[in-house]
């Protein structure tokens, strides 16, 4: 702080010339009180030899305070040689420093007429001019200025703020008149600019500008700024700005009435085609938003999403999301709580991590706090987990704080449709997250092409089901009801089927699947298991898929000897089904007369089939049927030859498991016999 001495030094100029032919000469001074700054206990010596060409200039303040800039200095010392200069001028140059800080070179230059100051410290300068036909008056003139030395002047408008880099020119004009606010007026050049806030909410790096400045500072402060920033990084909360080498436009003016908060009656925001934004905001002490009025418009939404929208996007799991397109619109705060909002769009959006995709989107949302309003947002389609979906339109209205889709939105998907209805959407506020509700109802989907999209086996049958109600909240989808899918000449439900961060990192799905009478020979032939005929029973509780991989379930598989005589179906198992089940349960044939002769048969009768498996920690607890002795029957056989197949190892690795099942995809297993 005591690079800005020449506070103090251009009030004593007559001191100094006063003293200057004595061969000693002393002042103490108890108070100074000038229109910046208040000086205690200062004392200046100066000792000049007789027939010497300059004398040494001895300065010492215990105490200096300058409110109105933000400095205080404690300690202040300058030691200086003190000459003849121009005409009745003087001129002293020596080290100042403030208690234990480094010192800084400091040059007075003084006349009857005008005063100068010279601060320096290796390539930085700070010069200032002031002339006695204008006391008030002060010119400060900054070349390659630390921003650091500026920090006290920053908190006197913003005391959260701290510098942390950067360097500034300047040509300033310092109006300090009696009882008047301290007024700055001059252009500005930042490089390399750098502050944070304690919280960490509020921070820039690496930023540029040329401004042209209008500050006041007294019970009201004032300031007006009008030029450009180039390049660097912004961070206002979650909102992330990365300007790269762009140039952006910008103009605003800000007024602090009794320390109340900071109201921006006026800003512009120019930044080409990424974004243009113009309103006013207000503040509260703790620089939380308590009004906003925006117009906002993208010519190029491709280059808004990097440049302005990764913060928000990147919490959301969305940080690669691709835009493309344009949008306009409108945003209105009161009160800390969003009054209303508006998109107007004509784009298309691409997650490329393949989660969803919408093309050729156009229309406007509206959001309203209060009285009712009408919108219509569509698109011509796009894709959900590789899913294509066809076109839909959203007639929507919104009123005291919510938006809601007036009627039912019908989407073609997969040959059938899939139903959205009472869908109505509560924007995040008052501390709460954003909330969404609808039902869903699926008709007549096809499942053989949902197998394809998403690379499993080539199942057949149709999906569909209803889900009076889905909600979400706190990042979790909860869905009330189940799906149906006729599979296999059989029946599959899903139940208790939620999701967690649907659309962020690493989504978790979690369900119950109940299997009811499936072909057993329709779902082996598919699944390329051999050949086992009769009716299969199941039920998976507990599922739950983290970024869609299994991660925990208590799955059970058998047959159902009722439904096979019931259709009449008999139950027979393949010599090759019979290998499949034995790599894939870790099990052998029992040692018996029999079991010799297994080689000689196609396909062999069985009273029971069983398997299951709960997963947890990556690893499989296998059981079957029942125990035989520290083993588990899988297949219990019928007939003659008489078949059983018994597994051996009740704890199976899990991605050993899903091997053997792709082993058994492609016929490369053989039987064990024990």
């Amino acid at each position: 702080m005591v690079r800005h001495l020449f506070c103090v030094l251009l009030l004593l100029g007559g001191v100094l010339c006063g003293s200057a032919h004595a061969r000693t000469a002393t002042a103490r001074i108890a108070r100074v009180t000038t229109g910046i700054a208040t000086l205690e206990q200062v004392q200046v010596s100066l000792a000049w030899p007789p027939e010497a060409t300059h004398g040494r200039l001895s300065l010492r303040v215990a105490r200096l305070d300058a409110p109105a800039m933000g400095y205080r200095f404690r300690g202040l010392d300058w030691q200086c040689a003190l000459r003849r200069a121009r005409e009745r001028g003087w001129e002293c140059t020596g080290p100042v420093r403030a208690g234990r800080s480094s010192a800084s070179m400091l040059t007075i230059r003084l006349d009857a007429q005008r005063t100068e100051a010279l601060l320096s410290r290796g390539g930085s300068q700070l010069l200032v001019k002031r002339a006695a036909s204008s006391p008030d008056l002060t010119q400060v003139d900054l070349t390659r200025v630390p921003l650091a030395w500026t920090q006290a002047l920053l908190a006197r408008a913003w005391p959260e703020a701290r510098i942390t880099g950067g360097e500034a020119d300047a040509s300033l004009s310092v109006t300090a008149a009696s009882n008047q606010p301290l007024r700055i007026v001059g252009p500005l050049a930042l490089r390399a600019a750098a502050l944070d806030t304690p919280d960490g909410s509020i921070a820039a790096e690496n930023v540029g500008a040329r401004l042209d400045l209008d500050l006041s500072f007294g019970a009201t402060d004032d300031v007006h700024i009008d030029g450009r920033l180039q390049g660097g990084e912004l961070l206002f909360g979650s909102t992330y700005v990365a300007l790269a080498q762009r140039e952006v436009a910008l103009q605003l003016e800000a007024v602090n009435e009794d320390a109340s908060g900071w109201r921006l009656p006026k800003w512009q925001w120019l930044d080409g085609n990424a974004l243009q934004a113009e309103g006013s905001i207000a503040f509260d002490r703790d620089l939380e938003v308590q009004s906003l009025d925006v117009a906002y418009r993208s010519a190029d939404l491709g280059a808004l999403a990097p440049a302005y929208l990764s913060g928000w996007l990147g919490a959301a799991g969305l940080g690669e999301l691709q835009l493309s397109g344009q949008a306009d619109g409108r945003v209105v705060m009161h009160e800390g709580a969003l009054q209303a909002a508006s998109i107007g769009l004509d784009a298309s959006i691409k997650d490329p991590g393949g989660r969803f995709a919408f093309d050729g989107i156009s229309g406007d949302a509206r959001f309203s706090a209060g009285s009712r309003v009408q919108s219509t947002l569509r698109w011509r389609g796009g894709e959900l987990y590789g899913l294509a979906f066809g076109p839909a339109r959203l007639p929507m209205s919104s009123e005291a704080g919510a938006l809601a889709v007036s009627e039912g939105i019908s989407i073609p998907i997969l040959g059938g449709h899939a139903r959205f209805d009472n869908l109505r959407l509560k924007p995040p506020a008052a501390g709460q997250g954003m909330e969404l509700d609808f039902g869903l109802a699926l008709d007549a989907l096809d499942v053989a092409r949902l197998a394809e999209t998403v690379g499993g086996p080539a199942f057949a049958g149709q999906l569909s089901g209803r889900i009076p109600r889905a909600r979400y909240r706190d990042n979790r989808l909860v869905f009330e009801g189940g799906l149906d899918m006729q599979l296999f000449d059989g029946r599959v439900a899903v139940s208790s089927l939620e999701m967690e961060r649907p659309f962020g990192v690493a989504p978790t799905l979690s369900a119950d699947i109940t299997l009811d009478d499936l072909d057993f020979e329709a779902l082996t032939t598919v699944l390329g298991f051999g050949t086992i005929t009769g009716r299969l029973d199941g039920r998976v509780v507990g599922l739950r898929l983290v970024d869609w991989q299994p991660v925990a379930f208590d799955a059970r598989l058998y047959s159902d000897r009722a439904a096979s005589r019931a259709r009449r179906t008999p139950q027979r198992i393949s010599q090759r089904a019979v290998q499949d089940l034995s790599s894939v349960g870790d099990a052998s044939l029992m040692t018996s007369l029999q079991s010799q002769l297994i080689g000689l048969f196609d396909d062999f009768g069985y009273s029971r089939i069983g398997i299951a498996c709960v997963l947890a920690d990556e690893v499989c607890a296998m059981d079957g049927l029942g125990s035989a002795g520290q083993r588990f029957i899988i297949v219990q056989g019928s007939g003659v030859p008489r078949l059983e197949v018994v597994g051996f190892n009740r704890r199976v690795d899990w991605p050993t498991l899903v091997e053997r099942l792709a082993a058994v995809g492609k016929g490369d297993v053989k039987p064990v016999v024990d």
